[in-house]
């Protein structure tokens, strides 16, 4: 299946769980921990009669004091590379950040 969706944003901003509403499962962990979601996660999604693979990422963040962080983004890139279509979520309470402003505007220029 070539159409694949990779669903990135900050941690805690409702990736997981809008995985496993994509998916109609349970499968990705969602806490209010952040970075619960460490590496990638694949399902399968169907919307308006067409399938697809789903990506759930860990949460993209840079000067942390996670020290997984540089694998963290490393598997984000990943996804984002692997993917057809990428989906920036962010978080309604907190709004549009900086950061998701520097996000989006790195991923207009990827391929």
């Amino acid at each position: 299946m070539a159409n694949i969706v990779a669903i990135v944003g900050r941690p805690n901003v409702g990736k997981s769980t809008l995985f496993n509403r994509l998916t109609g499962t349970r499968r990705a962990i969602v806490m209010n921990t952040a970075g619960t979601t460490r590496d990638r996660q694949y399902g399968k999604a169907e919307w308006c009669g067409r399938e697809f693979s789903v990506i759930d990422t860990g949460g993209w963040v840079v000067n942390s004091d996670d020290t997984f962080e540089s694998e963290i983004n490393r598997q984000v890139d990943l996804a984002i590379r692997e993917a057809d279509v990428v989906l920036l979520v962010v978080d309604v309470n907190q709004g549009v950040t900086e950061f998701d402003t520097e996000v989006a505007h790195l991923l207009r220029q990827a391929k």
